[in-house]
């Protein structure tokens, strides 16, 4: 359960004020809006949002208010969490395995999207009439922080057989693939952009669409990703690669909300060369575990004031009675700073609330909206 609380000017304003003891998520929906437009204005296809990366309610509300009308969903739950605040949305459900049931719910909740790796997910499929399915392919493409291709996806010359089992069955051919996270270089893109173009030419198929997936990178260091030239990148590679462009399609997830969250942390304790937050990789941190540190900290004092000395390495861990549960091995923090503190993590909106749970009783469930 998320706890909303709703509205203030800034986080140091608040944490000044109210000096919580308990972890606080900021949430800023007009940061949320300007991402939104951003992708809406910027990319040369259909923006569909991955739901898994945050589908707190006033997200979900915040992005059908900006324009934002397709999203990707990965289970039933996600299709009625969508549905609840934008029931004419459209659906692409992209997870490549679903139960026989799964698919029965998505058929009542309209999807208008599927993919497949596999023949055998296709089969469950039934009747293709009038349905968009899209084969994810995988290649070995390197820039990602963690590749997806490990759990889905077709290699090229699977790939072009179940599209033309796709065809051969009544249903509209397309391609969609995942980079990885948290790309930061265009060319895997690039990369799969050619590849899906040679796999529509071995099957013989006329593609519909072709999504580009997710991957694009949230702004955790400096310098903060060019989006655009990702986006220009992307559009130059399909008119190259294709001789009639399919329309395309993306389904950010981390860069469209990372932004719109800051996680406000209390220093419960600072000992030589280790401090103690109120919550950890158990919950807002959870990306820590994966993606490795973030260069986004803002230290503050109960007063709101920053912490201003001269940064040295100090190991970070979380609450919980589980040693697993620190950041990395150093973060780079201020050294006065001291135990009353608050840690300010910026870029927190992607897989923080989503992922929280409440180990030893801990993790961050309060959510405070910003007004501007």
């Amino acid at each position: 359960m998320v706890l909303q609380q709703a509205f203030h000017r800034n986080p140091t304003q608040y944490l000044s004020r109210e000096t919580p003891q308990e972890p606080v998520f900021f949430f800023d929906p007009a940061r949320l809006a300007a991402t939104a437009w951003a992708f809406l204005d910027g990319f040369p296809g259909l923006v569909t949002f991955a739901v898994k990366a945050n589908p707190d309610r006033a997200v979900l509300e915040a992005l059908a208010a900006a324009g934002v009308g397709a999203f990707d969903v990965a289970s039933p739950e996600e299709m009625h969490l969508v549905h609840a605040v934008a029931p004419g949305a459209v659906l692409h459900y992209h997870n490549p395995i679903r139960a026989l049931s799964e698919i029965a719910e998505g058929r009542r909740m309209g999807v208008t999207s599927w993919s497949v790796d596999r023949l055998s997910e296709l089969d469950k499929l039934g009747d293709l009439s009038g349905q968009e399915i899209a084969v994810r392919l995988k290649l070995p493409v390197a820039g990602a922080v963690y590749d997806f291709g490990s759990k889905f996806g077709a290699e090229p010359e699977r790939a072009a057989a179940l599209l033309a089992e796709v065809v051969a069955r009544g249903g509209t051919p397309s391609i969609t693939f995942h980079p990885g996270t948290q790309c930061r270089d265009a060319q895997a893109w690039v990369a799969y952009i050619h590849a899906a173009a040679r796999v529509a030419e071995t099957a013989g198929v006329t593609l519909h669409r072709l999504n580009v997936g997710g991957g694009f990178p949230a702004h955790r260091e400096d310098p903060a990703p060019d989006l655009t030239a990702i986006f220009n990148a992307i559009e130059q590679a399909t008119r190259a690669a294709f001789a009639t462009p399919p329309a395309l399609v993306c389904e950010p997830g981390r860069a469209m909300v990372a932004e719109c969250f800051e996680l406000a942390l209390l220093v419960k304790a600072a000992t030589e060369g280790a401090i103690f937050l109120n919550d950890g990789i158990y919950g807002g941190l959870s990306e820590w575990r994966d993606l490795g540190p973030s260069a986004r900290i803002t230290a503050l004092s109960p007063e709101g004031t920053p912490r201003r000395a001269p940064l040295r390495p100090l190991t970070v861990f979380g609450p919980t009675c589980d040693s697993l549960d620190r950041l990395s091995e150093t973060v780079l923090l201020p050294g006065d700073l001291a135990e009353g503190d608050y840690l300010l993590f910026h870029a927190c909106g992607a897989y923080s609330n989503a992922l929280a749970t409440r180990f030893n009783g801990y993790g961050a469930r309060q959510i405070v909206t910003l007004a501007r």
